[in-house]
């Protein structure tokens, strides 16, 4: 077994285990001094506290907010991104080892590491994001920073990525009280309005697949939280 997982083949499965396991240590050693890793990675990578609103079933690489559509695909925001590295460090080591020794024991031969590393990412990826959905399930949520989808009615947000007109919705983004940042898809509540990149738009109401604003043009109204 140890010769099996030592093979040159599996170098980037074992890799990925290793650092894997070097994480949980580190973490474990940081937070029992009163400095927990995940926390301290978080605080350095603000973004990550993100909640995508609408229908979001996979990441769409076409798409304007694709660093955005994939943080929520893996639910960066809602399970700290240290959780969601060793979830996908491990699947990542685990699947590929899983890969390699079936293609032994079918043909005798490791695959190559390119191809063996090809075939293990399509599997990790909706693997982890099982994980993290768990994962955001039973971790415990702190219920005074809770806000709902009908709560945004009323909020002022700004247009981040693309061009909305009627029946085609464009990204906006506010930041609540909390300081957590919210993306949504919104789309003029007028047939004749259509917001940019940059304009400021009043939530009004909620839709099936985003929510409708009207412009804020003039910064008359100011989000109150």
């Amino acid at each position: 077994m140890v010769d099996f997982m030592l093979q040159s083949q599996n170098l980037p499965f074992m890799i990925s285990l290793t650092i894997m396991i070097m994480i949980a240590c580190l973490e474990g050693v940081t937070t029992m001094i009163g400095m927990g890793l995940s926390h301290m990675i978080d605080s350095f990578i603000p973004d990550c506290h993100i909640h995508m609103h609408g229908h979001l079933d996979s990441p769409d690489i076409s798409s304007p907010g694709i660093l955005t559509k994939t943080f929520g695909w893996f639910r960066i925001g809602q399970v700290p991104f240290l959780i969601i590295l060793i979830a996908f460090l491990t699947v990542f080591g685990l699947i590929g080892l899983f890969v390699q020794s079936m293609a032994v024991k079918l043909t005798g031969l490791f695959l190559p590491v390119i191809i063996a590393s090809g075939i293990t990412l399509p599997i990790t990826l909706p693997i982890v994001r099982v994980v993290t959905g768990i994962t955001a399930k039973i971790m415990p949520k702190d219920e005074t920073e809770a806000i709902t989808e009908k709560s945004f009615i009323g909020r002022v947000a700004v247009i981040t990525l693309g061009r909305a007109t009627k029946n085609n919705s464009a990204q906006a983004k506010f930041k609540d009280k909390f300081g957590t940042a919210h993306y949504l898809m919104v789309e003029p509540d007028m047939d004749d309005e259509e917001f940019n990149q940059g304009d400021q738009v009043l939530i009004v109401s909620q839709t099936s697949s985003g929510f409708k604003a009207i412009g804020n043009s003039i910064g008359a109204l100011q989000d109150m939280d």
